[in-house]
């Protein structure tokens, strides 16, 4: 059973660091959206960095509200992953058709997932016009402690289905593999 804890910000990288295909959140005016991404990535401890397409639909919102949420969702949700990354809220009103959320600072996020972070957005015109570039600072993370502890994720014992997803390219998904763990020693010499 889902069970979420907070992760210390300076920590909150780590919910990402590893290159999942996120789901970003948005609202503005009663209006809710959420959207695959795969270019979203640490920029710092409490720092992210997200490439959003100016057409997007989710980035009309969080440009209106300056926040959104990132979720980091189960590898057993790539249907819905894949879903919400080839519909728009522009085109299908039934986008988030059976999608729960939950809400936390004011931030729209997915339920069951197994990381979030709500973050705020660091104005940046130039990058943001220019590259579709968004660059926020976290502001709250949660983990579910069956799969995210101590600041680490515990992918090594998990079935697949409790691993996240990296999409590839043509629908397709992998989850995380193996841990190995190398003495620091070997590694720098």
């Amino acid at each position: 059973k889902m069970a979420l804890q907070k992760v210390d910000l300076e920590k909150a990288y780590r919910l990402i660091n590893h290159g999942p295909t996120l789901i970003i959140c948005a609202s503005h005016d009663d209006v809710v959206d959420a959207m695959s991404a795969s270019w979203v990535c640490p920029l710092d401890y409490d720092k992210v960095t997200a490439v959003v397409a100016s057409g997007s639909f989710t980035r009309t919102l969080f440009e209106k509200s300056g926040k959104f949420g990132l979720c980091v969702p189960f590898f057993k949700d790539t249907a819905l992953v894949a879903r919400l990354g080839t519909t728009s809220m522009h085109s299908d009103k039934e986008k988030l058709a059976g999608v729960e959320m939950f809400y936390e600072n004011g931030v729209p996020l997915l339920k069951e997932c197994a990381a979030y972070m709500v973050c705020e957005i660091i104005k940046d015109a130039k990058n943001e016009s220019e590259f579709d570039l968004f660059k926020a600072k976290v502001v709250a993370a949660y983990a579910d402690t069956r799969v995210f502890e101590g600041g680490h994720w515990k992918f090594e014992n998990l079935d697949d289905e409790l691993k996240t997803p990296h999409y590839i390219a043509g629908g397709q998904f992998y989850a995380d593999g193996a841990a190995k763990f190398e003495e620091r020693a070997a590694i720098i010499g």
